[in-house]
């Protein structure tokens, strides 16, 4: 046992377990067999997300996803080979310490695997813990680029950032000789966003410029014209807050949207309302959304979330994938983490979003990504699919292990 586990270990509080289960990505594989190691005990897993806290929302649905993918990998059994599955569940509220904490006094019950991660702050804490103890740790909702080649234990069942950028570039085709835009808040979310753009489209040749504006903004008019004025093919957006519907009817007022293509990111089905009219001029680059694909891990998931009362949306995607992956690791071993990270590696199987694939270089996820409208409905806008992305074509580079 490693010394931060020993020393965390001793002020850890112990979660609460539910019964759940888990099985392979292709329902039909689990069963009623009896593992070597095994004696009827149960498996256990540890699931530490946002359940409160600024990202409680995307980890709601993250964890709704989850129980709807244990249901579909294992038909139902809520057993992987006869044992069934425990899930611990454990709130991190969004904070990197209490996340190492949760995952530690998970680890020292005995915990082989662990999932969750709504934040990527949160991801980049937990990752070498797994490495340090030896326990297999899958990435959820968290973006960031550099949970992939964290390290052999380490995984993901969500997108990356280079992902989400390249998505963006193929709205304006070969990027190379454009000039791109990125309009961001003056925060480190901003110049994150501000900083994978330079990275992932200027490294295809692309011309990159920032406008930053404070995030407290409530006047967006010199910044829109500033933007109109230096007529760039693509129009970045990074905004998150209170304000955004001001920017975007900035924009819109200033004739941003008659000079340039205009991108951002489509978040969850609540904050489609603060595009205001502008709603139905943006292109989205989209991770996953209601409708986003159709087949029969996606309409296990739509059952899923409805048996919950909820709905597909942003990051039920990343629960249900976590879950499939768990179960397939599982079936390869229950107590060799050396085992179930060989049994992941290259593992293609089809999610709710369509084909994936972990690449084994460096466990990034290869996957479909989507651009998508929003469009009037009623009283509000209702997102369309415009064009799949095939994984290939924003595949990001290997990037070795550490």
């Amino acid at each position: 046992m490693s010394r931060r586990l020993v020393l965390a270990a001793a002020s850890a509080v112990l979660s609460l377990a539910l019964a759940a289960c888990g099985s392979p990505g292709q329902p039909g594989s689990a069963g009623g067999g009896s593992d070597a190691s095994a004696s009827g005990s149960p498996l256990k897993v540890g699931l530490v997300y946002s359940k409160t806290g600024p990202l409680a929302t995307y980890g709601e649905q993250y964890r709704q996803g989850f129980t709807a993918g244990l249901d579909y990998a294992t038909k139902g059994t809520n057993a992987v080979k006869g044992r069934t599955v425990e899930i611990a569940e454990q709130d991190d509220a969004g904070d990197p310490a209490k996340a190492v904490s949760a995952a530690t006094d998970l680890i020292g019950q005995g915990v082989k695997v662990l999932a969750g991660s709504t934040s990527s702050g949160v991801a980049l804490q937990v990752a070498p813990l797994a490495q340090d103890n030896k326990v297999l740790f899958i990435s959820g909702p968290a973006a960031v680029d550099a949970v992939t080649g964290a390290n052999k234990y380490t995984f993901r069942s969500g997108r990356q950032t280079y992902q989400d950028v390249a998505t963006a570039g193929t709205m304006i085709g070969d990027v190379q000789g454009k000039k791109v835009t990125v309009l961001a808040q003056d925060s480190a979310f901003g110049k994150a966003n501000v900083a994978a753009v330079t990275a992932v489209l200027g490294g295809k040749g692309a011309t990159v410029s920032p406008v930053e504006v404070p995030a407290a903004a409530t006047e967006f008019t010199p910044f829109a014209s500033k933007v109109k004025a230096a007529k760039p093919d693509l129009l970045f957006v990074a905004w998150a807050g209170a304000n955004a519907t001001q920017m975007w009817t900035s924009l819109s007022q200033q004739g941003v949207f008659d000079v340039t293509t205009v991108v951002t990111g489509l978040d969850i089905k609540p904050t489609h309302a603060l595009f205001g009219a502008s709603a139905t001029k943006i292109d989205f680059l989209s991770h996953f959304f209601d409708g986003a694909a159709d087949n029969a891990a996606y309409q296990a998931l739509d059952a899923g979330m409805k048996k919950q009362g909820g709905t597909v949306d942003l990051f039920t995607n990343d629960g249900f994938v976590a879950a499939q992956m768990i179960v397939h690791a599982l079936e390869a071993s229950a107590d060799d983490t050396g085992a179930m990270v060989k049994a992941l590696e290259g593992w293609s199987f089809e999610g709710p979003k369509g084909s994936m694939e972990i690449r084994a270089e460096d466990h990034a996820l290869l996957q479909p990504m989507f651009t998508a409208s929003l469009v009037k409905e009623g009283d509000g806008y209702v997102a369309k699919l415009d064009k799949t992305l095939d994984p290939a074509a924003v595949a990001p580079p290997v990037t070795p292990f550490k």
